[in-house]
């Protein structure tokens, strides 16, 4: 008779796949780099060195809270770098380093590990510390000029440039080409320039089946879609293309509105969390005092992920629906 002493019972899933948070998070991190490199290219080293400085200060602030707090550190997994890099993209190269820290305390202590951790939080660190960083408005709307000579660490003194959605609130056509914005040669947040770049960067996650496709298309689809419809008097498709290349749309759909904790984990959902970011994205850009409306779209439809999971979670199998009860005409009702 065979020993069933030193079987172990355990809770589902019992079929696990190879990929870990470590291994997702290091494709994060290569889909990323062509973005990088467009943006050293275009503004010089200390695109490099904020980005540096912003994956330390998360890796760092998340070990410090992890330590204080005698929990696991956990910085090996690589989410807090990957916060770090994503919180520099979303920011002008000419930041202080200073307020840089700042946003990756942010990020990763209050918004990350006081819900608990990766996987816990309800809302995108990064895109939540650039919120909380836009109460520096002077510093996180001074775009540099591209290919200004800037230091690498200390406090630039520029000239704010004009950035391709500034025009197009005003209803005009950026001065710089299609091609000048599909390639990054435009001012602009460091990692949000090129929507090439970013691009493949999503293709990459795609075909690694780190990301799906239905929040990104669903995403880009509805901002070019109201943009094609609604183009404030210029060209529909010269329009449309200068929205989808401008700004953080790019960077928001694929790697920020794809984020495994603050996005729905259905394929309906993930469709209506697409739509619903290009929705709030078109509404802010067109109507709001800003021109760009890609964080706060997102974190506003992260707060409604659990109400667009609820709606769209699928039925159990074998689930049979009870009857539902009928009137009776002296005002009772009947099973």
């Amino acid at each position: 008779m065979a020993d069933l002493s030193k079987l172990t019972v355990s809770s589902s899933p019992h079929i696990r796949h190879e990929d870990n948070t470590r291994q997702i998070m290091v494709d994060v991190i290569i889909a990323l780099m062509p973005a990088l490199a467009i943006a050293i290219y275009v503004f010089g080293p200390r695109a490099l060195t904020l980005t540096a400085v912003s994956a330390a200060g998360c890796l760092f602030f998340e070990w410090l809270y992890q330590r204080l707090m005698k929990k696991p550190v956990t910085v090996g997994d690589c989410s807090a770098l990957v916060t770090g890099i994503l919180l520099a993209y979303c920011l002008p190269v000419s930041s202080p380093m200073w307020m840089v820290l700042i946003g990756d305390a942010f990020a990763i202590i209050v918004v990350k590990q006081l819900y608990g951790g990766i996987g816990k939080n309800f809302m995108n660190p990064a895109l939540s510390a650039r919120a909380f960083l836009m109460s520096f408005p002077v510093i996180m709307t001074t775009w540099p000029a591209i290919r200004t000579k800037l230091p690498l660490f200390a406090t630039p003194d520029v000239v704010s440039s004009a950035t391709p959605l500034a025009s197009l609130k005003q209803g005009l056509m950026p001065n710089a080409s299609l091609t000048d914005l599909a390639l990054g040669m435009v001012g602009g947040s460091m990692g949000e320039i090129s929507a090439l770049a970013l691009l493949a960067g999503g293709l990459y996650l795609i075909s690694r089946k780190v990301i799906t496709f239905h929040t990104p298309v669903a995403y880009l689809g509805t901002v070019a879609l109201l943009c094609f419809l609604f183009p404030h008097g210029n060209g529909r498709v010269e329009f449309m293309l200068a929205e989808l290349c401008s700004g953080g749309l790019m960077l928001g759909a694929i790697f920020m509105a794809t984020d495994y904790s603050t996005s729905p984990v259905t394929k309906k959902g993930q469709v209506v969390f697409g739509i619903g970011c290009g929705l709030l994205t078109v509404f802010i850009r067109f109507f709001g005092n800003m021109p760009e409306g890609v964080s706060y779209s997102i974190l506003v439809m992260n707060a409604t992920v659990f109400l667009i999971e609820k709606v769209t979670r699928p039925r159990k199998y074998g689930f049979v629906a009870p009857p539902k009860a009928v009137k009776t005409p002296e005002g009772g009702k009947s099973k």
